[in-house]
């Protein structure tokens, strides 16, 4: 039976490079998007063109309600997903945190912390044993932010990915015995759009050179690492952060 994953935040960067991957491996992808239908399509059709299996699904992960039709898609058009990928996620303008906003605040933590939450939820209810799910994988995309802080810019953003970790342990020991495997994958600076969307999109260039390997990363090379965890090479490897971050 063909592996089915689901990626959240799937239409660009990181997402869309893993979407990309993951059929290469096999998998059939169900690409999520929140606004940008065009972006999804085109991985769709990426993935279509090489002979694989791709749905778009629409949803704000921040939208408990918005998150339970996107799942009751994929279990029409798809199947039962045997892996999850939560990588949507927002960042915002820098800022220090005597200056946030709880609108700000809220915003995020809504999206990548409670979004991801949920979605992983709606996995484990299809995935674990105790269920009657045949086991799988989850892969949360956190951030070396959340063990540096980033003073002075996204605090925020950090502390977000910061309850990404605690959530992926957590989870990972929670459901270890019921088939299913919860890895988290801590990018460093990687060269993708995200860094426009919070007002710096020469970002990752200009911090380079304060970089261990004086560059940022691709968003392949996070695709690889988390395509990696959720296939069957990582067996025995579970709640595990794996920083992905040239040695930041």
């Amino acid at each position: 039976m063909q592996p089915i994953v689901l990626i959240t935040g799937g239409s660009r960067g990181i997402g869309a490079a893993t979407a990309l991957t993951a059929a290469r491996a096999g998998y059939a992808v169900a690409v999520n998007y929140t606004a940008n239908s065009l972006a999804a399509d085109e991985v769709v059709r990426q993935i279509r063109a090489m002979g694989g299996t791709a749905i778009t699904v629409q949803a704000d992960v921040s939208q408990e309600a918005q998150v339970l039709a996107m799942f009751a898609k994929v279990d029409a058009k798809l199947g039962r997903i045997s892996a999850l990928v939560n990588n949507a996620g927002v960042v915002d303008v820098a800022s220090r945190v005597d200056a946030m906003t709880v609108e700000r605040l809220q915003r995020m933590l809504a999206t990548n912390v409670l979004g991801s939450m949920v979605c992983a939820r709606e996995a484990v209810l299809r995935m674990s044993t105790r269920h009657g799910g045949s086991g799988g994988a989850i892969v949360n995309v956190s951030s070396v932010a959340a063990t540096l802080g980033s003073p002075g810019q996204y605090v925020d953003y950090a502390a977000s990915k910061g309850a990404i970790d605690s959530f992926t342990i957590g989870l990972a020991r929670e459901v270890a015995a019921e088939g299913i495997r919860v890895n988290a994958v801590r990018p460093g600076v990687i060269d993708t759009d995200i860094h426009a969307s919070g007002g710096q999109p020469d970002r990752a260039q200009r911090l380079a050179s304060q970089l261990p390997m004086q560059r940022p990363g691709t968003a392949q090379e996070i695709a690889d690492a988390i395509v990696w965890l959720l296939s069957a090479q990582s067996s025995y490897t579970t709640g595990a952060l794996l920083d992905v971050s040239g040695g930041r």
